[in-house]
């Protein structure tokens, strides 16, 4: 048996949950993929694309049968959270949940080769959820999608679980960091110069941030894990963060007219 690159996030000996964060090489941005199995359904959160797809899978079944996948849970529609759809849909029989805004767009993902072999056509096997979020069976307990729109997509959803009290929460989080260390931040005053650029820049605005933090602060939250970079761990790693994303400003907050400027003076770029 070879040795699993799955990181384990949780694990009384029924519920499990396990991060890959080491999958991606080369160019692309580092990114997390997540495995939540309770007894013998699983469910797989933000799974990549083709940059990941073989190598996770390899990964998966080390820990359960991907022909027994449940679902996919896609945070929101970028190529690093579900490029892969196509290529997950054609190999298990897992039904995705995503926003119902991006409902539409995911079989653009997939060729359409997937459609003249399968007798369920992909559309079929999506779940849209509503903005506030729901509810999503798996084996003896529940995970809870949460809303999180423009943090940093308009239809955008994070998963809680409270058997693990794992907040996943996609963009949310993130920090761009060269290494593939996953134990924790722990200078958080230092992790915020790999954090704040890309919040202020992705994220839509702090009243966002503010009502997303507001919401996370009534959960029961040992630990957040973002799709890229450094999980918060314990108490106080938690609420550091939610402390700093609540008072950032970022994305219009920070633009001005100048942002929405025609410059003739430009140089050229191609």
């Amino acid at each position: 048996m070879f040795k699993s690159k799955a990181i384990e996030l949780y694990n009384d000996g029924h519920h499990k949950c396990y991060a890959f964060n080491n999958l991606v090489t080369g160019e692309a941005v580092q990114a997390n993929q997540f495995l939540i199995i309770d007894g013998d359904k699983t469910a797989l959160l933000d799974p990549g694309g083709d940059l990941t797809y073989a190598k996770l899978k390899l990964e998966i079944e080390k820990l359960s049968p991907t022909h027994q996948l449940n679902y996919i849970i896609a945070s929101h529609q970028d190529p690093d959270i579900i490029a892969s759809i196509g290529r997950w849909m054609m190999q298990t029989p897992a039904k995705v949940i995503c926003s119902r805004l991006w409902e539409r767009f995911l079989p653009h993902f997939a060729s359409s080769f997937y459609n003249q072999v399968n007798e369920t056509e992909l559309s079929k096997r999506i779940i849209g959820l509503e903005d506030e979020g729901g509810a999503i069976r798996l084996g003896d307990n529940l995970l809870y999608a949460v809303p999180a729109h423009f943090l940093h997509s308009v239809g955008n959803f994070q998963v809680y679980d409270p058997v693990s009290k794992i907040l996943f929460s996609g963009d949310m989080g993130a920090s761009i960091v060269d290494d593939d260390d996953f134990s924790g931040v722990q200078d958080f005053a230092e992790h915020t110069k790999y954090m704040k650029g890309f919040h202020q820049r992705y994220m839509v605005a702090n009243k966002a941030c503010r009502l997303w933090a507001n919401m996370v602060a009534d959960l029961d939250v040992d630990m957040i894990v973002p799709q890229h970079g450094s999980p918060f761990k314990g108490e106080l790693s938690v609420r550091q963060f939610l402390d700093w994303i609540s008072k950032l400003e970022c994305g219009l907050d920070l633009f001005t007219q100048r942002d929405y400027s025609v410059r003739m003076d430009k140089q050229e770029v191609a």
